[in-house]
């Protein structure tokens, strides 16, 4: 469940972003001074009695000063907070992916942490996640809960096909997916193109030595490596090797697919399968986890889920000091374990490893649940942020995505999709970040 939240709050569209944060810069929010507002995504109800014990932890180390709880359904995020900041009532701790916090960041929205943070807080935190969480060398957010994508994939397909595991490189995966949809008839993988879906296409870019942007948001995606990375996606599509869908439906498609038993593997979180053993319990039974994949580098992916302070907040010490409360070892872990995630937190990270190696010696045997959850972890230690929390990322995979499409349906070669994403998202750079403003 908490994998399938991650992906749907980084699907969330930002279309009138420019006139939420002019009006985030205003000071004055809440009548209540002394009533501190945090916001969530989709926790309540099943996670309930967890925040409200760390929240009434809190409120007990300082008397007098209450936390109002907001819990909203990811598909109302936008909206409500849109109405809170024209309404000068912005949460005072809210629960942000890298990218909008970016784009708050860039805006002046997000309270500067950098310098409100003892040492002893900061090294807390996985660094590579907090470095993620910067933006011009300042800190706006603090890491919370994570996944650490892994492939989950149906053994007796693997089988038929040929396989004894899934590839563990990108380059491998043209010969695996023609096996896959000769020997058995069904697809390899699921991969949206659709522009406001998943990031991994474009994370698969990155893995693939493409480099995005450079330093003043231009393209650099233009090159002998990104033109390698277009032939790669049109050429599986157009040969047939991809299911049709991928241009016109997200990530829900290939749930529905795996479930079904006409995917052979899912890039996901560990705890996805929870939700494979309720719904399609006979292909649970034929799931096991496997490393994801990845470029020459290994470097996998982490999808983070952060907490953000903002500027309107009336009483911003307390409530940075909230957000590190609820960030903290000791809470990660509690979360990490009722959510099945992993934490941002070094020490929490530590501990749950080690939980999870000992639950694997069990005398009945590991859970599969259990299992992925622990190489999980383990792929941790070679995951990053692949695609960087740029202000404008998701305007970049919206157009890096549509031109991607046009050339797996043969309206344009794969290097002439790759020209006019370039000449789109550079038209769209200069007019936000010009170069003689």
């Amino acid at each position: 469940m908490a994998a399938e939240i991650l992906r749907a709050r980084f699907r969330l569209v930002l279309p009138v972003l420019g006139l939420l944060l002019a009006a985030l810069g205003g000071c004055s929010r809440g009548p209540d001074p002394n009533e501190l507002q945090f916001w969530t995504i989709q926790l309540s109800p099943k996670f309930d009695p967890l925040i409200r014990s760390m929240l009434k932890e809190w409120e007990q180390r300082h008397p007098g000063i209450s936390v109002r709880w907001t819990d909203l359904p990811f598909g109302s995020v936008e909206r409500k907070l849109l109405a809170a900041v024209f309404a000068r009532r912005a949460p005072d701790v809210v629960n942000l992916n890298p990218l909008f916090s970016a784009n708050l960041a860039s805006k002046g929205g997000l309270l500067p942490l950098q310098q409100r943070l003892t040492p002893k807080v900061r090294s807390s935190y996985l660094p590579r996640l907090l470095k993620a969480a910067e933006q011009d060398g300042e800190l706006y957010a603090l890491p919370w809960y994570l996944t650490a994508r892994i492939t989950l994939a149906n053994e007796h397909l693997l089988k038929q096909a040929g396989y004894t595991r899934p590839p563990q490189h990108w380059e491998e995966v043209p010969a695996y997916a023609k096996a896959m949809k000769q020997r058995t008839g069904r697809y390899a993988l699921f991969v949206t193109v659709v522009p406001d879906g998943s990031a991994e296409l474009l994370e698969s870019m990155v893995q693939m030595g493409v480099q995005l942007l450079d330093a003043q948001h231009r393209a650099r995606f233009n090159s002998p490596e990104g033109r390698r990375a277009f032939a790669f996606w049109t050429d599986l599509y157009r040969d047939g090797l991809l299911p049709r869908e991928v241009v016109s439906q997200g990530f829900r498609r290939a749930i529905e697919l795996y479930q079904s038993g006409e995917l052979a593997q899912l890039a996901s979180g560990a705890e996805f399968l929870g939700t494979i053993e309720t719904n399609a319990p006979k292909v649970a039974a034929l799931t096991a986890p496997y490393p994801p994949l990845t470029g020459a580098d290994g470097a996998a992916n982490v999808a983070v889920m952060n907490l953000a302070v903002s500027r309107q907040s009336r009483r911003p010490k307390l409530a940075v000091d909230l957000a590190s409360f609820i960030t903290n070892p000791t809470n990660q872990l509690r979360f990490a374990r009722a959510a099945r995630v992993l934490p941002s937190s070094s020490p929490a990270l530590n501990e749950l490893e080690l939980e999870l190696k000992d639950a694997m010696s069990d005398a009945n045997g590991p859970s599969l649940v259990g299992e992925a959850r622990l190489l999980s972890a383990e792929t941790l230690q070679r995951a990053r942020v692949l695609v960087p929390a740029d202000p404008g990322i998701k305007r970049l995979q919206a157009i890096v995505y549509g031109q991607l499409q046009r050339a797996m349906l043969g309206q344009l070669s794969s290097d002439e999709a790759l020209v006019e994403a370039e000449k789109h998202w550079n038209a769209y750079a200069e007019a936000r970040w010009p170069s003689n403003p």
